[in-house]
């Protein structure tokens, strides 16, 4: 049985999973589940609490929370996933590349991500989503940028490590390419750490993400986020805080369930002393 099936057999790792699983299923299957638009304003209906008709209330528009909660997870966990798999496929070949070719190459690579890592990953989000414009383009982009440095560092550790081992003086001395032994031999055995730490990243991506949408900078109206509803919802807290509190919570669960997961995952792999090396 592969790990990350038997990470689900722990129990932290099973009740994290099933939640996982529920949050992604309603992230795809979002046209599908939802009992109305998104995006339909219904005025009269506005800050009604939970009911048959609205299972968690309406905001200040009238709109359907469960419906725009279900949306704001595609939203949310979509940008999140994929600046995160942008950054570790980013970050991989530039680690791969330094620790490989050494010499000039490392050294620029190292000031620059050391340069990086020594700034909160928000202020360097909040700076290049001020450039770029807000948006889900902008944030996507942002993200990546400020978890580079993590996984650069991680693939570069991993790699320093393995390419003194005896199989890659046995690649090596076949005549194996520098790209061979690389995209061959060295990135396939460094994949599992940095997989597991890009799985406990996407966690703070996804409160990164939250961040920049509750300050308006990341998907605009009337397109849904989680950010973006708590940040409407802020003004609401005591009239309606059905609208702030769903959202929240949509958050806090699906980061502290991916952390469990991840924590599972780690175990299962015997790998926290690899990541730990990387950090």
């Amino acid at each position: 049985m592969i790990a990350p099936a038997r990470a689900l057999q722990r129990p932290q790792g099973g009740a994290a999973g099933l939640w996982l699983l529920m949050v992604i299923a309603a992230a795809l299957l979002a046209p599908v589940l939802s009992p109305y638009a998104y995006d339909v304003q219904d005025l009269p209906n506005a800050y009604q609490p939970a009911s048959s008709a609205h299972w968690l209330g309406t905001d200040e528009f009238g709109r359907d929370l469960l419906t725009r909660l279900v949306w704001g997870a595609r939203t949310s966990l979509s940008v999140s996933a994929t600046a995160i798999a942008i950054s570790v496929a980013c970050g991989m070949v530039l680690g791969a590349a330094a620790a490989w070719f050494g010499g000039w190459l490392d050294r620029a690579v190292t000031v620059v991500v050391d340069l990086t890592w020594s700034f909160p990953e928000i202020l360097i989000a909040l700076i290049l989503v001020a450039i770029i414009g807000p948006g889900t383009t902008g944030t996507m982009i942002a993200i990546s940028v400020a978890y580079l440095a993590q996984f650069t560092r991680l693939t570069r550790a991993q790699i320093m490590t393995l390419k003194g081992e005896t199989f890659i003086e046995a690649a090596r001395s076949l005549g194996a390419s520098d790209a061979h032994i690389l995209f061959r031999h060295l990135l396939p055995n460094a994949l599992a750490p940095v997989l597991v730490s890009a799985m406990l990243a996407t966690g703070d991506a996804i409160i990164l993400e939250a961040t920049l949408g509750f300050f308006g900078l990341g998907a605009q109206p009337p397109v849904p986020s989680w950010g973006g509803m708590i940040s409407a919802g802020s003004a609401l807290v005591f009239k309606a805080p059905w609208v702030i509190i769903y959202p929240g919570l949509a958050v806090a669960i699906t980061v502290v369930a991916i952390n469990l997961y991840g924590d599972a995952l780690v175990a299962e792999l015997d790998i926290r002393s690899r990541l730990r090396r990387g950090s």
